[in-house]
């Protein structure tokens, strides 16, 4: 698979659409099938790995897919049980307000007390169809044509494609495994111009499963507030941190962001629940109910049954949660150790998320199996082809010599994934 970079670089920074020329008068309507703001938005990378590894699966390749960022776990089964009741209840069956359900924006804001130390209220909050629309919300909401938003490389393919939506131009700021994938205030800093409105935060990362720690987010956030700077946080994997690191919320640790930030977050990766697109953004009041009334005439409310399973979630002990995160601790180490004995291979150990971002420079600019791998693109292709293994390159998250991989699949497969990729690199 060759996915390219999902945004430029600084260097050659995204068109604003008041750069874009106006089409040419007399010009024929049937000609520009596709507008120019939507021709330009990449694929999902990440889904486009999963799509291929299942299709292949279908034709009965035995596959493994490290490619999508997706617990293998069913949602408890509290949380489908309440589903099914709701189902059942003709009150779910109408439409309900577009901002959220009262009862979900309740537990979103006892939810976000409990695990973080915010304090917010409900017309803080905005539900969403997935934690994709909460970003694509927030950043529609903040930009204006020309605005730029500093976004951390590596970073997930949908932040820059969201950006250039909402008329924003991205601008990436590299952190390679040398600097543990965080970047520092020093480079935020020269990549700061008089056009930079928003920094885009996001910890534990996806990609990288980089943590930032206290000190760290601490030093951050008071250079955004030194500068008089809007912050975006993803806070979607919170609960996916490891080895006791000490880390916490940018608005909590730094409160006097907390009228110009804005939190996104789910319930996809901590329950289990990708299927149920359920997402939210918790900010400024005037932020959120600028967001509202985007959704209301884009979808209007999230589907009732997913949100009457959010709020069982939310209100839920975390038992279930502290299962998954176990195993995936434990899958965490598995797969760092047995990618670093690959010749050519280097693995840092994430801190968060579920995702491993080895380094693979060293199987580049050389042949495998009578062909010429020059990138990390090339190399995941000659992966799938030769491995039956789906990985993701590095070039889809704006960092070009990297793979990433999931580990939110099974021990087994784990296993005999990276077993495949040491005996094709052997």
């Amino acid at each position: 698979m060759s996915d390219a970079p999902t945004s430029p670089s600084p260097a050659t920074p995204a068109e604003s659409p008041s750069d874009i020329p106006e089409v040419a008068v007399g010009t024929n309507p049937r000609e520009r099938r596709v507008s120019r703001r939507i021709g330009a938005i990449a694929e999902s990378a990440t889904l486009k790995v999963d799509a291929r590894a299942k299709a292949l699966k279908a034709e009965g390749r035995p596959v493994i897919g490290f490619g999508a960022g997706e617990p293998d776990f069913p949602t408890p089964d509290y949380i489908v049980d309440a589903a099914v009741d709701a189902c059942r209840d003709p009150k779910n069956h109408r439409y309900t307000p577009a901002g959220g359900l009262p009862e979900l924006k309740k537990a979103i804001v006892a939810k976000t007390r409990r695990d973080s130390g915010l304090e917010v209220e409900p017309s803080q909050v905005l539900v969403t169809n997935g934690g994709k629309q909460a970003i694509y919300a927030a950043f529609a909401a903040m930009i204006d044509p020309g605005d730029e938003v500093i976004v951390p490389a590596p970073y997930w393919t949908t932040y820059p494609e969201a950006i250039q939506l909402a008329g924003g131009v991205p601008v990436e700021v590299l952190a390679d495994e040398t600097q543990d994938y965080k970047v520092t205030v020093e480079q935020l800093e020269a990549a700061r111009t008089k056009h930079t409105k928003v920094l885009l935060f996001v910890s534990p990362s996806n990609p990288t499963g980089a943590v930032y720690t206290s000190e760290e987010i601490r030093a951050i956030g008071q250079w955004v507030e030194d500068h008089d700077l809007w912050v975006l946080t993803d806070e979607i994997y919170e609960h996916l941190v490891y080895d006791g690191a000490d880390t916490g919320s940018m608005p909590v640790l730094c409160p006097f962001l907390q009228d110009n930030c804005v939190v996104v977050n789910g319930v996809a990766k901590t329950y289990a629940m990708t299927g149920w697109r359920v997402g939210w953004m918790i900010g400024p009041a005037d932020l959120v109910k600028a967001a509202t009334n985007l959704q209301s005439h884009a979808t209007s409310n999230v589907a009732n049954v997913a949100q009457r399973a959010a709020i069982a979630a939310l209100e839920g002990d975390l038992s279930a949660v502290d299962t998954m995160k176990a195993a995936f601790d434990r899958r965490r180490k598995t797969i760092v150790a047995m990618l670093n004995e690959i010749d050519g291979v280097v693995c840092p150990t994430p801190g968060g998320a579920f995702y491993a971002y080895p380094q693979v420079k060293g199987l580049l600019g050389k042949e495998h199996g009578g062909q010429l791998v020059e990138t990390s693109a090339d190399l995941a292709a000659y992966i799938l082809d030769a491995a039956e293994v789906a990985v993701v390159p590095g070039e889809a998250f704006g960092s070009p010599g990297y793979l990433r991989l999931s580990y939110a699949l099974g021990d087994d497969d784990i296993v005999e994934g990276i077993t495949r990729l040491q005996k094709l690199f052997a």
